[in-house]
């Protein structure tokens, strides 16, 4: 094993660790809080379910061979093992940009005035959070089912011509009708779903501008200096859907590129899979920042240290020896 190999392999380690334990405390914290806390519930809250179970997968799926290639295991996944792995990663990773953009138009309805157009979504957003969901799953199930038809385990490493090429799998045989078809189908996926999120951001990002013109003349400077609860869900938010976009659209030029590159090469594809699992890696701790269910769990321990805490505090300042 190579030196660039062990830092490739720490780094993702790294964020294997850092990303699968983040987005699965959140889960459990969305789980725990959707069945039990009826006074935190909330429609929205699914949706960062769902994003979390499907960061969780797409994790997984997509640092575990590359990780296991990085310390030199070979011939780490047989024919069935890159059908499997591949496909689900790939519909994981559709399930990501369908999800993220359903997030988006969610917290755009929201956060829309009485007045708007739009408002007589506002009371069937929760009954359309799960046909949706379902909605993905078909959708991107069915785009990706002809990775378990051509793509098997790798015999040549130096694999050359256009094609899929991953550390332990490959594309056997693809048809240039067939692959122009499938990559017009993701970029015409791409293009709605990313367009729909760019379009409710900018949306909010309007609304904000204007909300917060109107605040600085009605209140004062303390009071509309405040932050409200709508304004920080929606700025972080908008920070996820700009993150996301951002490495979406970089991991799929690479993954374009890879596609249709001559010769094959592990390094780019170790890289292609660094830049596609940056996004579920760095979603829970941007989320954690501001969201009101963690910081309901996290400030009872607080409070109840803190006592604690003025009580030795106390006993420190009475004691002879305290100084």
């Amino acid at each position: 094993m190579f030196l660039n190999d062990t830092v490739f392999a720490f780094l993702l380690l790294s964020q294997i660790c850092f990303g699968f334990i983040g987005n699965s405390f959140l889960f459990i914290l969305y789980m725990y809080t959707l069945l039990n806390q009826s006074h935190l519930k909330k429609p929205i809250g699914w949706i960062f379910t769902h994003l979390t179970l499907v960061n969780v997968l797409t994790i997984m799926f997509v640092l575990i061979p590359e990780i296991a290639h990085s310390f030199g295991v070979r011939h780490f996944m047989d024919d069935v093992g890159c059908k499997a792995v591949l496909y689900i990663y790939r519909v994981t990773r559709g399930l990501s940009i369908c999800t993220t953009s359903l997030l988006s138009t969610f917290q755009a309805i929201t956060i829309c005035p009485n007045s708007s157009r739009w408002a007589w979504l506002k009371f069937k957003l929760s009954k359309c959070i799960f046909p949706c969901f379902l909605f993905f799953w078909i959708i991107n199930m069915l785009i990706y089912i002809n990775i378990i038809t051509t793509v098997g385990a790798s015999t040549n490493f130096t694999m050359v011509g256009r094609g899929y090429c991953h550390v332990y799998c490959e594309t056997r045989y693809v048809g240039f009708q067939d692959s122009s078809s499938f990559a017009g189908t993701i970029v015409i996926r791409d293009l709605l779903f990313v367009v729909l999120m760019i379009w409710t951001s900018i949306y909010m990002v309007i609304f904000l501008y204007r909300h917060h013109r109107k605040t600085q003349h009605v209140h004062n400077t303390s009071i509309s200096s405040q932050t409200s609860p709508e304004y920080k869900a929606t700025h972080t938010i908008l920070v996820l859907v700009s993150l996301f976009v951002f490495f979406y659209c970089l991991n799929n030029v690479m993954t374009f590129y890879l596609f249709y590159r001559s010769g094959k090469s592990s390094r780019l594809q170790k890289f292609s899979g660094i830049l596609s699992s940056c996004y579920p890696t760095i979603f829970p701790f941007i989320l954690m920042k501001s969201n009101k269910i963690f910081s309901q769990f996290a400030f009872p321990f607080q409070r109840r240290q803190l006592p604690r805490l003025k009580e030795n505090r106390m006993t420190n300042l009475t004691s002879p020896t305290s100084f």
